[in-house]
């Protein structure tokens, strides 16, 4: 009997097709913008977003499933209708755009009435990608964006403007290569991000990341937490390959998840640890994911400069979650365990380190030669390409370089759909000035205390990274509370550093914390208590921005003195012990109350500025940790 007619199969068929054609294109055209010779402008952003709408539409109907696919009811042919519309009118505005720009190279030419309405149907095509790729929190970001353009003259307070046209408004969202869609956030993630991406993904795809995995296990085998701390080393350095929380828990947690609670930590803890690691990965140098590129670009520091400022803080982050898991190790009574064959370092697994090795050393020897962050990542890729062969893996299925190709560009397309959301608020702020607005009532707030004001900026972060990855959250943040920590009297760099971690932060922050929901499925823990566990073990990326914020001797690259940098390092290592035991209760035996009250008030006052509080801070401290060791020591016997 032959199989029933499924009439829509062809045309999914052709959607996959033309998908994996845009990424190869997508692909080719990143490396060669990045390597080999620059795109005109407008045409480049004009040909991404094109290909961009192509695979974000088929990215979007793979994520829904082809669920009608079988069932030729009417529902479905609406869908596929629904589906060709918003190809066809988003590529209608782009060419738009595009003519638009041309015009206005050639001569005077003022954007009409006809011209806004391709531009409304483009903005609402890719909010309704975005939607549907990234979730409502983002589609409301630039919808709210939108409809304040057109409405917000008739709002209260500070949010009224003096009102914008029709024509107005798609000058300042569409046609404009300074801000807005085709701003110049598109302009840096086409040319600087996406062939890090592809990077990333080619990194992970031709085998560094199980060889990583190997060698993190055979680091800390001689600890207490073993495979909790094998998952915080592995995902520092697998994060920074993939830039995506997400993607990091599900690299590496299927793997680390299941060992961690074979040593005999709780579900909820493994989840939570593993969360917590992943998203620390973004912040961890030398790669550092998306957001970290374009900060250099928006900061003009130089890509170089941002990854030296972002190691201590970083190592601070990781010394905290390490601690964690040594005295969550020490609560729970778990011994050293001896390494089992399985996790032994063989002979592929040490010719396979040269994948990550070979590309790492490239990018930074490209930065310190003087060649553009673009250049770096696209030498880094022909060096991983080059090197990919020595896999055998790789040499037995050469299919999963161009595998991985593919992916890679698929994560590009899909980021430049949420940076079309971000070009629209972008847009939106300037043209209304709203973030200068903004940035005036927090001066207002904090009246003459840098403090309050880092705290309000800090919960104002927070709040509107909830739920967003990472570089979408941290340019709706440093787009909003930037100019108002800056007119603080912080530097630029710093400014930027700050919000940057709280982005990170924000995926770690109950109730929406996405990346202990992506890792609470693996180690079968409830996702809310998987929350509040990555949320405490992750506290110290909550304090560390102050710490820079006030002493930024630690980012090495503004104010840098020898002696003040040692004094803060040592007293920030003290206070994260302190921190971290008082958390759990726990050092070496079990805290009382008010020991852990003294811990956390230690804690916080040895980072004061004023030697007569953090002195006797510092004291305090350290009789609290002879008394545990003391009372330890008596209780053993």
């Amino acid at each position: 009997m032959s199989a029933p007619a499924r009439p829509f199969e062809g045309v999914y068929g052709g959607l996959a097709l033309a998908a994996t054609l845009a990424c190869a294109a997508l692909g080719g055209i990143a490396l060669y913008s990045s390597g080999l010779g620059l795109l005109d402008p407008k045409l480049h952003r004009a040909l991404g977003f094109a290909l961009a709408l192509i695979v974000g539409v088929a990215a979007a109907r793979a994520k829904r499933g082809a669920i009608y696919l079988d069932r030729p009811t009417p529902k479905a042919g609406l869908h596929i209708a629904v589906d060709i519309a918003l190809i066809l009118g988003g590529l209608w505005a782009i060419w738009s755009f595009l003519d638009v720009q041309t015009q206005m190279e050639e001569a005077l030419y003022d954007v009409t009435t006809r011209d806004a309405w391709p531009a409304l149907v483009g903005l609402a095509v890719f909010l309704e990608l975005c939607r549907r790729l990234w979730g409502w929190g983002l589609f409301c970001v630039g919808a709210l964006a939108v409809v304040y353009l057109f409405y917000g003259q008739h709002a209260p307070g500070l949010l009224e403007h003096t009102g914008f046209s029709l024509k107005e408004v798609a000058e300042a969202l569409w046609y404009n290569t300074n801000k807005g869609v085709f701003g110049s956030i598109t302009n840096i993630v086409l040319v600087t991000v996406f062939v890090f991406i592809l990077f990333g993904v080619l990194l992970e795809g031709t085998g560094a990341g199980d060889t990583l995995l190997k060698f993190a296990f055979l680091a800390t085998r001689r600890t207490r937490g073993g495979p909790a701390h094998a998952a915080i080393l592995a995902s520092s350095m697998f994060g920074t390959m993939s830039g995506s929380t997400v993607a990091n828990i599900v690299g590496t947690g299927t793997f680390t998840i299941p060992m961690i609670k074979k040593r005999g930590f709780s579900p909820t803890f493994a989840a939570g640890i593993e969360a917590t690691a992943s998203s620390g990965g973004q912040i961890m140098p030398p790669i550092m994911g998306a957001a970290a590129l374009v900060m250099a670009d928006l900061t003009g520091a130089g890509y170089l400069t941002v990854i030296i400022a972002a190691l201590v803080p970083a190592l601070f982050y990781y010394f905290s979650l390490f601690a964690a898991v040594t005295v969550e190790a020490r609560r729970q009574g778990i011994e050293i365990q001896p390494l089992t064959v399985d996790d032994r370092i063989t002979r592929t697994d040490m010719i396979n380190a040269i994948l990550f090795v070979g590309p790492i050393l490239t990018v930074i020897g490209s930065l310190l030669a003087g060649l553009s962050t673009s250049k770096a990542g696209f030498y880094a890729v022909i060096v991983l390409l080059v090197l990919s062969v020595i896999n055998p893996e790789v040499r037995r299925n050469p299919r999963r370089v161009w595998d991985s190709f593919i992916k890679g560009s698929l994560s590009g397309a899909t980021l430049l759909i949420a940076i079309a959301a971000i070009g629209i608020l972008v847009g939106s702020l300037d043209s209304t000035g709203l973030g200068l607005k903004l940035a005036n009532v927090i001066g207002e707030i904090r009246g003459e205390s840098l403090f309050s004001a880092l705290l309000v900026a800090m919960i104002g972060a927070l709040v509107l990274g909830m739920g967003m990855p990472t570089l979408p959250a941290y340019l709706i943040i440093i787009l909003v509370m930037g100019p108002a920590i800056q007119a603080l009297g912080v530097s630029m760099l710093t400014a930027h550093m700050f919000v940057f971690y709280y982005g990170v932060a924000s995926s770690l922050t109950p109730p929406v914390a996405i990346a202990a929901y992506a890792a609470a499925p693996i180690a079968g823990a409830n996702p809310l208590m998987t929350a509040l566990m990555a949320f405490r073990l992750g506290m110290a990326k909550f304090i560390i921005p102050f710490i820079f914020a006030f002493y930024p001797t630690i980012l090495i690259v503004e104010e840098f003195s020898l002696l003040p940098f040692l004094w803060i390092t040592a007293r920030t290592c003290f206070c994260i012990w302190l921190f971290s035991s008082a958390l759990s209760g726990f050092d070496r035996g079990k805290l009382t109350i008010p020991e852990i009250a003294l811990r956390f008030g230690a804690a916080f006052a040895m980072l004061a500025l004023s030697p007569v509080v953090h002195l006797p801070a510092i004291a305090l401290g350290i009789v609290l940790i002879v008394w545990d060791k003391r009372r330890h020591q008596r209780i053993a016997p």
